[in-house]
């Protein structure tokens, strides 16, 4: 797996990009299946449910390294099947979702990944980058473990 990770140039943005040892609708259903889902991205056994269109659902309850949990919720604001998909994240005390987005790029049996995302402030951006960071590093790991095919 190679790795790229570079901040866009203006605002409080992130870019990082990825080539994951997998075909990109491997990297899709483990994406926007709740089992693969939960079985690396952090999140609570049972708790991810997934309505994956246009203005559909999602909801996960995230687990932290210490044990601590805390529910997560939103949107699909965009979906097209194998290539692109933006999720909208509700965040308390804002009127509009933040939105994270997910490209994927097919290459020969693997699957260029681009996941970038805006934020308001430069502490919201460093923690988002971190934890989208820490989602493709399992992501990684959990496609060349096999689980899930």
């Amino acid at each position: 797996m190679s790795t790229e990770q570079n901040l866009a140039a203006e605002g409080f943005s992130y870019r990082l990009t990825r080539t994951l040892d997998a075909p990109a609708e491997r990297v899709w259903q483990a994406w926007t299946t709740p089992e693969q889902y939960a079985r690396w991205a952090y999140a609570a056994p049972g708790s991810v449910e997934m309505d994956v269109r246009p203005g559909g659902a999602w909801k996960a309850t995230m687990v932290t390294p210490d044990g601590g949990q805390f529910p997560l919720t939103g949107s699909y604001l965009d979906v097209a099947e194998n290539r692109r998909l933006v999720v909208g994240m509700d965040v308390p005390g804002k009127s509009a979702p933040a939105a994270m987005t997910l490209e994927l790029d097919a290459e020969d049996g693997r699957t260029r990944i681009v996941l970038h995302q805006s934020c308001d402030t430069a502490e919201e951006r460093d923690m988002a980058e971190q934890g989208s960071t820490m989602l493709l590093d399992s992501l990684g790991a959990f496609l060349a473990g096999g689980a899930g095919s």
